[in-house]
C-alpha cells in the first residue's frame, strides 16, 4: 500500500495503542454492568469513577459535574435543549454564533420551531466573535450564550474567557462547545466561568461513541435520556465502560504530554502554511493567524474547486478535508467561511489541513509539492482562471 499522510485530525484521530490496551480487559474480563450491586461489577464501577476523575482534573472541575454520552453532538443537543427548558421561566432568548457546529445550529433551529428566539452573533474576518456584539446582543431576557472554544473548521480560537465573564456579570448560562480544543489547549471551567462544557472522546486519540458534558454544580439541568438512574439520574442507559475507561486514558495521555507535542504540531503547521503562501499563487490562509488550534491549516485556493483537489490528494496518500466531516458529502460552501466573508467561489475551493504530533516536516514537503502540482493541474482546465491570467 502507498504511503499514507493523514491530515484530518479534526475529523477523527487514530486511537492510542495505550487506550486500546486500557481497554481490552473491560470487553471480556471485567464485563460486569457498573449499576450492579454484586463485587464483580465493582472493577467497573471503579473503572467509570477513575476516568470521571481524571477528566474532571484536566477540566479543574469536580468529578460529580462529569456527565458521560454518546459523543460531541449528544453533548452539545443536551445542553441546549435542557437548558432552554429549565430556564423558559426566565425568557426564551438564547446567543451563539454564525460559525458553530452544525449540532449546535440545528439544535438552535429546532429551539425556534419551540418557541424559543435564537440571536447568531457575525465573527470578523478571522472567525472571531466579537465582543462588543455579543454585549448588544444581550437581553432581559437571555438564558443562554453558546460559543465554541475553537473553530472546527478554520481553528480560530474564541475569547472564551471574556464571553464568560461577560454571561456571569448578567446571570446568564455560558456553555462551551470545546469538542476540538479539549485535549489541544488547557482550559479552565472556572477560570472562564464556563456553565456548561462538550467534549468528545475521538478528537484526543481516543475512542469513538464517547463524550462528555460537564454541568456546573447548580445549574438546573433535566434529564435527556428517561429509563434508569445511570449518570446521576441525568442519562439512563447502562454505561459505556470501554468507551468510558479508553476516554480516561486518552485525556491522561493528552494532558501529559500537551506541551510538547502542541510544541512540535505548532511548529510543524506554521512550516506547512509558511510554504503554501509562498509558493502557491493565489492561495489565503483562513482562520486567525496565532490565535489558532496548534494543528490547524486551512487555506482557500482561488481558480479551484475542492472536491477535485480531495479526490486528487487522496490518489497521491493524503488525507485532507474540505471542511467539516459531518458537511464533507455536501455540495454547500461552509457555512464558516461564508461566515468570514469569503464568496462563495473561494469558499468552494478550500481545504482543511488538520495535523497530529507523528507528521514530521518531510511529510509536509511531500504534501506541499503534491498539491502545487494538483493545484496547477486544475486550474490549467480552469477557463476562469485563462480568463484571469489574460487580463493580468
Amino acid at each position: 500500500m502507498k504511503k499514507l499522510i493523514y491530515l484530518d485530525n479534526a475529523a477523527t484521530t487514530k486511537t492510542a495503542p495505550e487506550v486500546v490496551e486500557a481497554m481490552l480487559p473491560f470487553f471480556t474480563e471485567h464485563y460486569g454492568n457498573p449499576s450492579s450491586v454484586y463485587e464483580f461489577a465493582s472493577e467497573s464501577r471503579q473503572a467509570v469513577d477513575k476516568s470521571r476523575e481524571t477528566i474532571a482534573k484536566a477540566l479543574g472541575a469536580s468529578k460529580e459535574e462529569i456527565y458521560f454520552t454518546a459523543g460531541g453532538s449528544e453533548s452539545d443537543n443536551w445542553a441546549l435543549k435542557a437548558a432552554a427548558e429549565a430556564y423558559q421561566a426566565k425568557g426564551k432568548h438564547i446567543i451563539t454564533s454564525k460559525i458553530e457546529h452544525h449540532a449546535i445550529l440545528h439544535t438552535a433551529a429546532w429551539l425556534e420551531k419551540q418557541g424559543f428566539e435564537v440571536t447568531y452573533l457575525d465573527v470578523d474576518e478571522n472567525g472571531v466573535v466579537k465582543l462588543e456584539e455579543l454585549k448588544k446582543a444581550i437581553r432581559p431576557d437571555t438564558i443562554l450564550i453558546s460559543i465554541m472554544f475553537a473553530n472546527n473548521e478554520i481553528g480560530t480560537i474564541q475569547p472564551v474567557k471574556e464571553i464568560g465573564a461577560l454571561a456571569k456579570e448578567h446571570g446568564i448560562l455560558f456553555h462551551t462547545d470545546a469538542v476540538q480544543a479539549f485535549g489541544q489547549l488547557p482550559i479552565d471551567v472556572n477560570e472562564c466561568h464556563i456553565d456548561m462544557l462538550s467534549a468528545s472522546g475521538h478528537k484526543l486519540n481516543g475512542p469513538k461513541g464517547i463524550g462528555f458534558l460537564y454541568i456546573r454544580k447548580g445549574v438546573r439541568i433535566r434529564s435527556f435520556v428517561h429509563g434508569g438512574a445511570q449518570e446521576r439520574k441525568r442519562r439512563a442507559g447502562t454505561e459505556n465502560v470501554p468507551g468510558i475507561v479508553g476516554f480516561g486514558k486518552a485525556v491522561e495521555r493528552a494532558v501529559a504530554t500537551m506541551e510538547e507535542r502542541t510544541a512540535k504540531e505548532r511548529e510543524t503547521r506554521d512550516y506547512l502554511i509558511d510554504r503554501v503562501l509562498k509558493e502557491i499563487p493565489y492561495s489565503r490562509l483562513n482562520g486567525h493567524k496565532t490565535l489558532r488550534l496548534p494543528n490547524n491549516a486551512n487555506f482557500s485556493f482561488q481558480f479551484v474547486e475542492g472536491e477535485s483537489m480531495l479526490i486528487m490528494l487522496d490518489m497521491n496518500g493524503i488525507c485532507g478535508s474540505s471542511g467539516s466531516a459531518c458537511t464533507s458529502g455536501s455540495l454547500d460552501p461552509s457555512h464558516v467561511l461564508l461566515a468570514i466573508g469569503l464568496p462563495h467561489e473561494i469558499a468552494h475551493g478550500s481545504l482543511r489541513l488538520t495535523l497530529n504530533e507523528e507528521i514530521e516536516k518531510e511529510d509536509i514537503d511531500y504534501v506541499v509539492d503534491t498539491l502545487k502540482g494538483i493545484i496547477e493541474k486544475l486550474r490549467s482546465m480552469s477557463p476562469l482562471y485563462e480568463d484571469f491570467m489574460k487580463k493580468h
